[in-house]
């Protein structure tokens, strides 16, 4: 049996969802004196086993028991105390059985663990003494049944927790314990309680091997993950992390209580709490199958961009990794030769009205023929709205501006490429696609997720890949002549893709240092160039500085249309606008004139650009129409 701590210090591990809540949405009766759920190990165990199986079938590899609330105290109420070594008992089994049913079926040779659920009592336990009539049974049970590990979870005191932990200490034979606490306050200013770093700290006095939040919203895990990553027991490998949040927030709605978390924002949760060193992830209430499934889709594709593809040894393979550099356009010759470029970013259209398709290619024919632009990159769903791909966009526009392949184009067209919306085979069979076509420059994005709103179906992300693994594959095998398996592209002598690779980091982001350690990993992958989010000011450039003899960078310019956008640009994370730079468009009246404070801004940036000696700039936001142009004649005195 595989070792419930090596596993965890090894890869981030999964857990299941809620039980009680998704036992309710099954039965549609909450636990009551003649409906209490934890008897069901007994008396329902194939319903209990379904609810373990869906949510195998959905990725969790680590399963809580339905022993929650099986201690003397919880079951004395319905007359059930009596019965608590064979709930416990009954309530490993049963997760035991649905993990090798499930192996046996999908042929699984993963490790799979029993995390037996430990609840608190309500009121709490104030006394040694209490502690132990209260658990002494459930424990020893539970640990002789074979649980992997104890659970501790919910626990709104700490005084209960600590006396628990010290009962367990006590006794022999018991598996490692992960402490997760409910937390109070975290909302409108209010300290977290416990506070994350002296929590951590105690737990690891205690010789608690893993610890966390359960049943709270996501935005209070997000807060003890921030803080707790650095307690120095976290940071020295001594404990662990875990995070098994609601389904965020409650609200009523008829006569059902309803979340705010849906699936898909579950899953990026998931993938958030992984990259920031958490190594147990799960769900609490309303966390069912469908979020932990998403979970799974996320924490999955960090594991695919991790994998190593090797080349097959044959003489016709180029080995992987020796991926040649060439230009294949304005922008890349000019970023070989570091000569200052311009990108400007625009968005393909939504719909099918032609006029609005024509109106947006005439603009990238007033843009070629302008001499001021290099390149002009299209961006992919960006918000998680739909619009045309921006591949095809790219055949309109060479079609309808009568760019043939004899005559070249004469700027360089770029798709954004998310992979948000692809699996693997997919995103190599788009990128041989484009290289059939003449498309051999993409900047890879990771991508939002799918708009969720009332107007929309509901649409998943796919996620096999990041940005970084998606670099990483292209980079070292299509450009190296072989797929994404090592098999040769073709069998001629030169079979390989010849992509200039570009992607994005964002120099204000909120978590600097995991950002810039995925900067990193982007260069490292094989990124030929890097464009960043909005810069307003000189302190994220300077941030930069350490890298830029490493790689090519395009700093994102924005041009602010007028107050209004500028102080909603100045809300989003990850974008700072200086109170100056607010002032100077506060002080125009009309829109016309802030407009022009706007395009101003943006080519005084420019100017700053090239006298800073970057690799050149991304002019951001072509809502100002040809407006964009008389920015870069400013910007670039030309």
């Amino acid at each position: 049996m595989a070792d419930f701590l090596s596993a965890l210090r090894a890869r981030p591990l999964l857990a299941d969802g809620a039980m009680g809540s998704y036992l309710f949405k099954l039965t549609g009766r909450l636990s009551e004196s003649n409906h209490v759920y934890e008897a069901f190990n007994l008396d329902q165990p194939d319903l209990v086993r379904r609810v373990h199986t869906e949510y195998l079938t959905a990725g969790a590899r680590c399963l809580k028991t339905n022993t929650f609330g099986a201690n003397r105290v919880q079951l004395r109420p319905f007359g059930l105390e009596s019965r608590v070594a064979a709930i416990n008992r009954a309530g490993v089994q049963v997760a035991r059985d649905a993990i090798a049913k499930f192996q046996e079926v999908h042929g699984s040779a993963e490790p799979f663990f029993v995390l037996a659920s430990v609840g608190p009592t309500n009121p709490a336990l104030t006394t040694a003494e209490e502690v132990d009539a209260c658990y002494r049974e459930q424990l020893e049970t539970l640990a002789a049944a074979g649980a992997d590990a104890l659970l501790l979870e919910t626990f709104g005191t700490q005084a209960q927790l600590e006396l628990l932990i010290g009962l367990i200490r006590s006794l022999p034979g018991m598996p490692p314990v992960v402490a997760e606490m409910t937390p109070k306050g975290g909302e409108g200013g209010h300290p977290l309680e416990p506070e994350p770093v002296a929590f951590v700290n105690r737990m690891a006095l205690l010789g608690v091997p893993v610890v966390g939040l359960n049943c709270c919203a996501p935005w209070d895990a997000s807060a003890f993950v921030d803080a707790a990553k650095d307690a120095p027991p976290v940071r020295s490998g001594a404990v662990q992390l875990a995070v098994m949040p609601n389904a965020g927030g409650f609200q009523r709605i008829g006569n059902r209580l309803m979340t705010s978390v849906n699936p898909e924002l579950a899953g990026k949760l998931a993938r958030s709490f992984s990259d920031l060193g958490v190594r147990l992830l799960g769900g609490c209430c309303e966390m069912h199958p469908e979020h932990i499934e998403e979970m799974h889709n996320y924490l999955e594709s960090r594991r695919v961009g991790e994998r190593v593809v090797v080349a097959p040894a044959t003489t016709d393979a180029v080995p992987v990794g020796n991926a040649e550099k060439r230009p294949n356009g304005p922008l890349s010759r000019k970023l070989k030769d570091g000569q200052f470029v311009v990108s400007i970013e625009a968005l393909p259209p939504r719909g099918t009205d032609d006029r609005i398709v024509q109106g947006k290619v005439d603009f990238i024919g007033q843009v070629a023929k302008s001499g001021l632009v290099d390149a002009v990159d299209f961006t992919d769903g960006s918000r998680g709205i739909p619009l045309i791909s921006p591949g095809d966009f790219i055949q309109v526009i060479r079609s309808r501006l009568g760019w043939t392949p004899e005559k070249g184009d004469p700027i360089e067209l770029i798709p954004h490429f998310t992979a948000r919306d692809l699996n693997l085979m997919g995103i190599q069979s788009r990128l041989v696609g484009y290289h059939h076509n003449r498309i051999h420059n993409v900047l890879f994005v990771t991508g939002d997720p799918p708009k969720m709103s009332p107007t929309y179906p509901r649409s998943s992300a796919v996620f096999d890949l990041d940005s970084i693994a998606m670099i990483r594959l292209t980079h070292g095998c299509l450009n190296a002549g072989v797929d994404f398996g090592g098999v040769p592209l073709g069998k001629h002598a030169r079979p390989h893709t010849h992509f200039t690779i570009g992607a994005g980091v964002e120099p204000e982001s909120p978590d600097l240092k995991r950002e810039f350690d995925r900067l990193r990993q982007k260069i490292e992958a094989g990124a030929d160039y890097i464009m960043t989010q909005p810069v307003f000011h000189a302190a994220p450039r300077q941030a930069l500085e350490p890298y830029r003899g490493r790689c090519a960078f395009l700093i994102g310019v924005m041009v602010l249309a007028n107050l209004e956008h500028a102080r909603r640009m100045a809300q989003v994370p990850g974008v700072v606008i200086p109170e100056t730079l607010l002032a100077r468009i506060a002080a125009k009246t009309s829109v016309e004139d802030q407009a022009k404070v706007g395009r101003d801004i943006a080519a005084e940036q420019i100017q700053e650009l090239v006298r800073e000696g970057w690799s050149g700039v991304y002019l951001m936001s072509t809502a100002v129409g040809l407006g964009t142009l008389d920015v870069l004649r400013a910007g670039l005195g030309r």
